[in-house]
């Protein structure tokens, strides 16, 4: 009698079991050689090249010539048409039937004027389903359409993938064919394939492993490819092994898909478009096949865009969405930044975006979703919680360099204590494929074991779209419950964070920002797109303060919301995660840059508009302040003749005054001294300037206090050598700081441009290099406590970064910076892993370094690097890198940084505000010569500001006020207001009223009590 040997060797029959269903090895005779049946040519292609992304109805009038698979079109980023032709055999009646399409280039493909399916062959998706099984009603000849964009899933980068694109790549159709699928052994391949893996990834200390490994050898022994009727023994072993359940203490993974799009990054805004409809599309196939199938989806522009591009997809999403297996997710306008927008950016993110899902599928959603991100501002979870939003799912932490975050599932506590329930999906990614190895990953690096047991699975291709594939969901499906694995449910954002919630009483708390350890140059990279944010910020803030004025004194002022809408949507489209960092290729700068020039433009006109109306539309000079203070400043005018002059105007809170020159009480001296040195001095500051454009002192008169080191001057240019281990625009590393070089070659010393009363300016040239030079303006104003550098470089290195230090005779283990709606502390030590990983930190408007009762603060007008290590405060003003843009910041730049030294605290020196007033310049207007003062608002406190004013969303003629505590200290605060108030609520961020909260009003105002940090805002009916 012949007894079967018994097998003891784990790696032949492991290698047996990979090789039986290998697409490389032995496929003549193996189980996956037998996947496709019979295959059958297409009838003709025919094909039409575009230079640019056309609609559907364009392309089908274009004249199509004939085409040969393997045939090269191109260059990158047009758009390659096909017009198909095919012819089903009548013999494959029953059988499943798919176009088999492998190209380089995304595509989709078109069937009656309809998207219908998005084909990919890096997203794993190669055929189009045109019959699950052939029936002879259905139809046997067909034209379609397929559109091949002259791009990849990552674009086209020459090289490595994050390399700028090869503009003249060429693309190719390698296959395109009628091919019978044969579904009985595409399932059996499935269960092979899990059991192979549950092989690897259990490894051999598991009993389970081996049970696995015995499993699919017997399999093996029992399937015979070439005889489909030992299918069904070899599968009800795999079916048995997967039957067997764990025990109720599993860990259950939440299984949801989803499809990572960003909405710029290697790959311009328009493709992104397609991009959506391809992956999306998809999604809507399998929604049709898979009732249970659910998928998350976030970023309402793309949406947005997705509706005015592909209409009937979009109706498609609608009805999923009722069905609630389509989510949308998140509730912002893009995955934006985290770090590097403003405050009042952030909260027009969720305004957008909520306004956006509640217009369009009557939900708001309950969850911020932002896997993908350089780092998390301490403020989002008190913006989230004015949104109506209480969880927050990322990864991106995982990335860290230097320090492993400590938590997967946690409370997030943010700068005014507000907390949200936070997940980062412990397999570290939000692309699985659905893969044992995903599953066992999950459960492996949990690292609150025993506090939560449930964690989120995101399945599909992303970053470059493509999504979730239906071999994800059967991989998935098989393993529902499976001994020796976590449980897998088919979940959803709002079952995952209920769960969570349920047992979150022994979760622990996180406080403060979620610091990412990496990606620390995108503070820093393309300078132009930083700028034209901040600019832009100011603009919109400007408008939209000078239209609710213009409307409370004309009520026949029509205040421009669609247009409003329109500058807000493209300032919150380039705060993309991938665009405002800076980390993305020429074409999209570009795009970038086009859009801050439009809001530029036509926010212009508008507040042009506004300001008419405020000035009775007279033609004397008057001056606009849009800030919550009075401000004493130094403007330049224009005489009668249109001569240019200064004046020091005095001009009251949210308000206008004409322009009357007051006096200086000391005026500004300028002076150069023997030995070539220029001393500046106003009454305030005594400043002396080396001849290479140094600071050898800054003096704080009425103290009497140095506030430059000494022996280091101020104002000192450094250069460090910038290459990265791999991220080039994202990354600088630490070992940059041992390459620092000053630059010392002076091209034109220090000398007077010009000294006036009310405004002194001197100026200096410095080579960096024989293709680099800096010049710089020191300009100092009558009555003002800072100095200004206004600063112009022109800029053509490589792998270099340009910052600016200011030694200061301050001594403290930490330094303040400015943040979204407030500030927040960083050591300027390196004592712990922590301390050294924020060698590169980012900040707002200023950052000050101060001791008891002296500080010394560093304001700027564009600018987002920072570091203070020990005593030198250091300002990031340039970098170099070359990848995915070659040209990234090459050109000439303008900025402004200035110096303010004070007393006491940066609180109580007004540091906050004199960064206001640097970033949001004093406007000029036109107004009737006996014009009175008017002042619409303002505050009692300094430690409130009033940031934004702006007609409400869904009441004309009320006004939404925002305002913060700015000073970290509980403070009861009057507002004031020369407006005709009837009714003062209470609203939050999505300006929603909240009836049990009137404003108290008094004759004096309203009175509002806030905590530290704490975001107010109110909605005012006139």
């Amino acid at each position: 009698m012949y007894h079967q040997p018994v097998l003891k060797n784990r790696r032949t029959l492991l290698e047996r079991a990979e090789k039986f269903i290998s697409d490389i090895y032995f496929t003549d005779c193996n189980l996956r050689g037998r996947l496709y049946g019979d295959s059958c040519p297409l009838e003709s292609i025919d094909s039409f090249l575009s230079s640019k992304r056309i609609t559907f109805l364009e392309a089908s009038q274009q004249i199509f010539a004939p085409h040969k698979v393997g045939d090269t079109f191109g260059p990158t980023w047009w758009t390659s048409w096909f017009k198909v032709t095919l012819k089903i055999p009548e013999s494959w009646r029953g059988k499943e039937v798919h176009l088999l399409w492998e190209s380089d280039g995304e595509a989709m493909v078109w069937r009656d004027e309809q998207p219908v399916q998005g084909l990919t062959k890096e997203g794993e998706k190669t055929s189009y389903i045109l019959s699950d099984c052939l029936k002879d009603d259905e139809p046997h000849s067909l034209t379609l359409y397929v559109e091949v964009a002259c791009n990849g899933l990552f674009g086209a980068g020459q090289g490595t993938f994050i390399a700028a694109p090869d503009p003249n790549r060429k693309f190719s159709v390698q296959k395109a064919e009628l091919v019978v699928l044969n579904r009985d052994v595409r399932e059996l391949l499935t269960d092979f394939e899990m059991l192979i893996d549950i092989v690897k990834e259990l490894g051999e200390a598991e009993q389970r492993g081996y049970q696995a490994l015995f499993t699919v050898n017997e399999m093996v022994n029992l399937c015979d490819p070439s005889d489909p009727s030992t299918f069904p023994k070899a599968r009800s072993l795999a079916h048995n092994f997967f039957s067997q359940k764990n025990g109720e203490s599993q860990h259950t993974a939440h299984a949801m898909g989803h499809c990572h799009i960003d909405s710029a990054w290697l790959w311009p805004y328009e493709e992104t478009i397609r991009k959506c409809g391809r992956s999306w599309v998809t999604v809507i196939r399998l929604m049709e096949k898979n009732p249970d199938f659910v998928f998350t989806c976030s970023q309402a522009q793309q949406f947005q865009w997705v509706k005015s591009w592909y209409p009937g997809l979009f109706s498609q999403i609608q009805l999923y969405v009722k069905k609630g297996q389509f989510i949308p997710v998140g509730g912002t306008w893009v995955e934006m930044d985290g770090n590097l927008p403003s405050g009042e950016s952030m909260v027009r993110q969720f305004l957008e975006g909520q306004r956006f899902f509640n217009q369009e599928f009557g939900i708001l959603c309950k969850e911020f979703w932002l896997p993908d991100t350089f780092g998390y501002s301490s403020q989002l979870p008190q913006i989230m919680q004015g949104c109506g939003i209480s969880n927050f799912l990322t990864q991106k932490l995982s990335w860290n360099l230097v320090n492993t975050f400590p938590h997967n599932t946690f409370f997030w506590e943010g700068l005014d204590g507000s907390k949200v329930l936070t997940h980062f999906p412990p397999g570290n990614s939000y692309e699985m494929k659905g893969k044992v190895e995903d599953l066992v990953k999950t459960v492996k690096n949990n690292k609150d074991k025993g506090r939560a047991n449930h964690s989120a699975v995101l399945f599909g291709f992303g970053d470059g779209g493509g999504g979730p594939t239906q071999l994800m969901l059967d991989r998935l499906q098989r393993v529902q419950d499976t001994d020796g694995l976590p449980k897998v449910q088919t979940s959803s954002p709002q079952k995952l964070f209920s769960q969570l919630q349920s047992d979150s009483a022994l979760l622990c708390t996180w406080t403060g920002e979620l610091f990412l350890e990496l990606h620390n140059g995108t503070y820093t990279t393309q300078a132009q797109i930083k700028r034209g944010n901040r600019q832009c910020e100011t603009l919109l803030h400007d408008v939209e303060i000078a239209s609710s004025l213009a409307l409370c004194r004309d009520r026949t002022f029509q205040y421009p919301v669609e247009k409003l809408q329109e500058l807000w949507r493209l300032l919150l489209l380039n705060q993309f995660h991938d665009v405002i960092p800076g980390s993305c290729i020429e074409l999209v700068v570009e795009d970038a840059l086009g859009y801050y020039e439009e809001i530029r433009s036509d926010g212009a006109t508008l507040l042009l508009d506004a300001c008419g109306v405020l000035g009775s539309k007279g033609d004397s000079t008057g001056v606009f302040n849009s800030l919550p203070w009075t401000r004493h400043e130094v403007v330049q005018i224009e005489d009668g003749a249109g001569k240019p002059g200064l004046a020091l105007v005095n001009v009251p809170s949210m308000g206008f005054c004409p322009v009357k020159d007051t006096q200086p009480v000391a005026p500004v001296s300028v002076t150069v001294q023997a030995d070539g040195t220029v001393v500046m001095e106003n009454g305030i500051l005594h400043a002396v300037i080396n001849k290479d454009g140094t600071l050898a002192s800054l003096c704080l008169i009425n103290t009497n206090r140095e506030a430059i080191s000494e022996g280091c001057p101020g104002n000192q240019f450094v250069m460090f050598d910038d290459v990265p281990l791999y991220w080039d625009a994202w990354d600088v590393m630490d070992y940059h700081l041992q390459t620092r070089k000053p630059v010392l070659e002076v091209v034109q010393p220090a000398h007077v441009l010009s000294s006036d009363p009310l405004r002194g300016r001197v100026s200096f040239t410095l080579r960096i290099s024989d293709k680099s030079t800096i010049t710089q303006e020191i300009v100092m104003d009558a009555m003002c406590p800072y100095i200004k550098f206004n600063t112009e470089v022109k800029w053509a290195e490589s792998h270099k970064f340009l910052k600016v230090e200011f030694p200061v005779r301050v001594h403290n283990p930490n330094a303040t910076y400015e943040i979204q709606f407030g500030h927040l502390q960083r050591p300027t030590h390196r004592n712990t892993s922590w301390d050294w990983a924020r060698f590169e930190v980012w900040g707002h408007k200023w950052a000050d370094l101060s001791e008891h009762n002296f500080g010394v603060a560093l304001l700027n007008d564009c600018k987002y690097g920072h570091s203070v290590h020990k005593n030198t405060m250091t300002l990031s003003l340039l970098r170099a890198p070359k990848a995915p843009d070659v040209n990234a910041d090459m050109g000439t730049h303008h900025f402004t940084y200035a110096i303010m030294p004070h007393s006491g605290s940066f609180q109580d020196a007004s540091v906050i505000q004199c960064a206001y007033n640097l970033n949001f310049p004093l406007r000029s207007i036109q107004c009737v010569p006996d014009i009175e003062p008017w002042s619409a608002f303002s505050v009692s406190t300094a430690a409130v500001i009033l940031e934004t004013i702006k007609q409400a969303e869904d009441r004309k003629g009320a006004l939404v006020l925002r305002l913060y505590e700015s000073h970290g200290s509980h403070v009861a605060a009057t507002l004031c207001t020369a407006l005709p108030v009837r009714e003062a609520w209470h609203c939050d961020l999505l300006e929603r009223r909240d009836p049990a909260q009137p404003a108290h009003m008094t004759s004096e105002g309203i009175t509002i009590n806030f905590s530290p940090f704490q975001i107010i805002s109110l909605l005012l009916i006139l």
